[in-house]
C-alpha cells in the first residue's frame, strides 16, 4: 500500500490538495484491507473504508471502488461526477477527467470495460459494456463508447466513431512541402 501511495504522490505532482489523490488514498486503503484474512481484524478496517469511501464520494464526486483494478500512475485530472464500476480494469498511465462514467451498459448485465495502457479519457466521456479500449488511445470529450476501440486510435462522438491516430511527428505531404519551401 505504501509503495503505491508513494507512486500516487509523485503522479499527482506532490500536491496534497488534489482531490484525485484523496480518492486514490482511500482506494489503496480499501485494497490493503483485503490482506487481512481474519474477520476480526478486517471487519473494523472494512467499516473505516466504507465511511471514508462515502466521505470522499460526497466531498469530491469520485466513485472509485476498491474492487476496480488500476495500473500504475492512474490519474484523475479533474474531479467531479466520476463513476467507475467495481469490475473495470485499467492499464498503466491512464488519465481520466470530470464527468466520466466507466462501467456496465445495462443494470444486471455483467461486463465492464478493460482499458489499455496510456489511454486519455476526455471530460464527460462514457465507456460502457464489455469492451476493450486499446493502448495509446484517446477518448474524446463527451464521447459515448459502446464498441471496442483498437490501439492507437481516437474515439469521438455519440455513438463514438473510431479514427486512427497519425504517428507522432508525422506530417502531411503538403505540410512537408511548405516547410521545405521556407
Amino acid at each position: 500500500m505504501f509503495d503505491n501511495l508513494r507512486e500516487d504522490w509523485i503522479t499527482y505532482d506532490r500536491d496534497l490538495w488534489r482531490q484525485g489523490l484523496w480518492a486514490m488514498a482511500v482506494y489503496r486503503f480499501g485494497r490493503w484491507r483485503y490482506r487481512f484474512k481474519h474477520r476480526i481484524v478486517r471487519a473494523p478496517l472494512s467499516l473505516i473504508y466504507k465511511v471514508l469511501f462515502k466521505f470522499i464520494q460526497i466531498l469530491t464526486g469520485i466513485e472509485l471502488p476498491c474492487e476496480t483494478i488500476l495500473g500504475h500512475r492512474f490519474r484523475i485530472d479533474h474531479f467531479g461526477g466520476i463513476i467507475i464500476s467495481g469490475d473495470v480494469e485499467f492499464g498503466d498511465d491512464v488519465v481520466i477527467r470530470n464527468g466520466v462514467t466507466i462501467g456496465l451498459r445495462r443494470t444486471g448485465v455483467r461486463g465492464s470495460p478493460k482499458i489499455g495502457n496510456r489511454v486519455d479519457v476526455g471530460a464527460g466521456a462514457k465507456i460502457l459494456g464489455s469492451i476493450t479500449i486499446g493502448d495509446d488511445t484517446a477518448i474524446g470529450a463527451n464521447a459515448v463508447v459502446l464498441d471496442d476501440v483498437p490501439p492507437n486510435s481516437i474515439a469521438i462522438g455519440i455513438p463514438a466513431r473510431i479514427i486512427p491516430r497519425r504517428p507522432a511527428g508525422a506530417l502531411r505531404v503538403s505540410e512537408n512541402i511548405q516547410r521545405l519551401s521556407q
